[in-house]
């Protein structure tokens, strides 16, 4: 067969189907004594394919398909050559089958066969009045179903006018969208992978919108269901896309995930197909026994790995993981409350979450040594502006971190807490947080900066709108290395670059380096601030009372007269710190201005704006 001819009338309603295949012979059966033509066409329970041992790739197994066709026809009209016996059967049915027109049996000395038949639907049994446009389209993606299943060599007409698609990959081409140019008017590409794996199974694979799709069929029938030759595709490349994805990318995705967002094609000859119906929209016939097999190339394979699904599927799960987490951190937040529990150590701020919450500033600390600095100062100036919260190291890195970790990290989720925030939220103003500002506390060595770095990246990540306000984000800075020389030229330098600049080229013999970092702290009982060597030297600033050996002080009032001595002790410390560090201005901080007011007349180098300090605002 090399030739397959339909027309549709959609006025008249008559369509016939030749094809030039091997011809129905021609003769009487010797065991129902009529024409075989008659005998296939026009009587019921003939059909000679019920040996289900007998191994067939065909579609049809019971012979109901022509016969009812003839059936729900008001005319039937068969027309059979036979090159063989030269013979050329004609017939005719009426009245859904009901009338029998008497053979016609006509000489035929051509050497090729053929088989037509033409009909017309009883259109009353279908509640129709003719064939609309949704029927005749119907019947029309049929006819280019049969030209995209079978190979080039065979021709397939519709209404007179051939289809010209060479293969099954060209078929694909027919469901895939076009490319579309983009600005520059280059062609994006569209993702089309085709593999005739062996004699019996073609298949194709492209991306889908979100929805699994398939276009399969089986022994030349459209399953517009799928079935089990579909999963049995699907399936090897699902496995093998989730692994990489695992492997490159540590995500752990479900097949569904991966399943939905693939376009499969499928063209398979399957030996005695098995269908859930006889309208046969799904194979359910088992793998084991299709009579054979379809193993995906590995060469395939990588070609579905490198196409740009993997990057896509990443991508979604990513942004459906990234809202999951939005939805989560957000989920049960205060966003502007006046008193919050169960959140340890934190020194709340007497007007966070009131309507004069954009006045306050949360000071995050590096640790509980500068909480204790921090404090101080706070107990000074009074608690309405100012809240603290200390941090147990080093913040999580929340670009890099999973969004399990971001979930589970405690420490993210109290600053959410504490500064009133809605993740994904775009801020215009401070109105809406418990704080108005971010100040960040913390040592002017590497680990240091390394968190300034992570609260920014932080903020950014999820705040970029806070990142660019003026005035949001704020750092208390303190020097790391004075250089002096005699008691007249003193030299201080806020970050190690700025002193290496400094030193380059310069004769440093007569000066005296030292390295500090800074931070409050008591140990043995003593209050000093640490440099490299520990809290000696210069470094031991005052001994307070309850020194070793000293008797505990007793009673209410006794212990009331302690916290007060302590409390001066502490002042005495920090102006200390003041006289041996003078850039760092603390003394500000007990004087009775406001004093992050007083910071910031002090310069540049007390209290920074992120957005008014080169690239590096905070000096990171």
């Amino acid at each position: 067969m090399n030739k397959i001819k339909v027309n549709i009338d959609q006025k008249s309603g008559k369509i016939s189907v030749w094809n030039n295949g091997k011809g129905i012979p021609c003769v009487i059966h010797k065991e129902h004594k009529v024409y075989v033509p008659e005998l296939i066409f026009g009587h019921l329970l003939t059909s000679s394919n019920y040996d289900d041992s007998e191994k067939k790739i065909v579609g049809g197994r019971n012979g109901f398909g022509a016969k009812l066709a003839n059936i729900f026809s008001k005319k039937f009209a068969i027309e059979a050559a036979d090159s063989i016996h030269h013979k050329l059967f004609k017939q005719v049915y009426q009245d859904n089958m009901s009338v029998r027109g008497e053979p016609s049996i006509e000489d035929y000395h051509k050497s090729d066969d053929y088989t037509c038949v033409t009909f017309i639907p009883d259109f009353e049994r279908f509640s129709m009045s003719g064939l609309d446009d949704e029927i005749t389209g119907l019947l029309a993606k049929r006819v280019y179903d049969v030209a995209g299943v079978l190979p080039d060599s065979v021709h397939v007409y519709l209404n007179g006018e051939r289809i010209k698609l060479k293969n099954f990959e060209a078929y694909m081409d027919l469901y895939l969208p076009k490319p579309e140019s983009d600005a520059e008017g280059e062609n994006a590409r569209t993702v089309k992978i085709y593999e005739k794996v062996n004699d019996r199974w073609q298949i194709g694979v492209s991306m889908s919108d979100g929805q699994f799709q398939q276009v399969s069929f089986v022994n030349g029938i459209c399953t517009i269901k799928g079935g089990t030759h579909v999963n049995y595709v699907t399936d090897q490349i699902v496995e093998r896309l989730t692994a990489e994805i695992k492997r490159k990318h540590k995500l752990d995705l479900k097949p569904h995930q991966v399943k939905s967002h693939l376009w499969v094609f499928v063209n398979s000859l399957i030996e005695n197909p098995a269908f859930d119906s006889q309208i046969k929209e799904t194979l359910t016939l088992k793998p084991s026994s299709f009579g054979s097999g379809c193993t995906i190339s590995e060469a395939i394979l990588k070609r579905i790995l490198k196409c740009g699904l993997v990057e896509m599927l990443v991508a979604v799960a990513q942004a459906k993981d990234h809202a999951s987490l939005m939805r989560q951190l957000n989920a049960g937040k205060a966003k502007k409350c006046s008193r919050l529990l169960g959140i340890e150590k934190l020194e709340d701020a007497n007007w966070a979450g009131t309507k004069r919450s954009r006045e306050c500033t949360l000071i995050v600390t590096e640790g509980d040594s500068a909480k204790s600095l921090a404090m101080v100062g706070v107990e000074v100036v009074g608690r309405d502006r100012y809240g603290v919260f200390p941090l147990r190291g080093k913040l999580l890195n929340v670009r890099n971190a999973g969004n399990a970790c971001i979930r589970d990290n405690a420490e993210i989720q109290d600053l959410i807490r504490i500064m009133g925030l809605q993740v994904g939220a775009e801020y215009t103003d401070n109105k809406q947080l418990r704080y108005g500002g971010l100040m960040i506390m913390a040592d002017q060595d590497h680990d240091g900066s390394h968190i300034k770095g992570l609260v920014v990246n932080f903020i950014h990540a999820f705040w970029p709108s806070l990142w660019k306000m003026p005035g949001f984000l704020c750092q208390f800075i303190t020097p790391i290395i004075k250089a002096s020389k005699g008691q007249r030229e003193v030299h201080q330098f806020f970050t190690v670059p700025e002193y290496e600049k400094w030193a380059a080229n310069r004769n440093l013999s007569g000066y005296k380096i030292k390295y500090y970092k800074v931070s409050l702290r008591f140990r043995d009982n003593r209050l000093g601030i640490g440099n490299k060597h520990g809290c000696g030297g210069e470094g031991v600033l005052q001994e307070h009372s309850q020194a070793q050996g000293a008797v505990p002080v007793q009673g209410r009032r006794g212990r009331k007269r302690h916290r007060h001595g302590l409390r001066q002790e502490e002042r005495r410390a920090a102006q200390r710190l003041a006289h041996h560090f003078p850039g760092w201005h603390l003394h500000r901080l007990f004087g009775k201005e406001d004093p992050i007011q007083g910071l910031r007349r002090q310069g540049a180098h007390t209290l920074l704006n992120v957005r008014q300090h080169s690239l590096h605002p905070l000096g990171l």
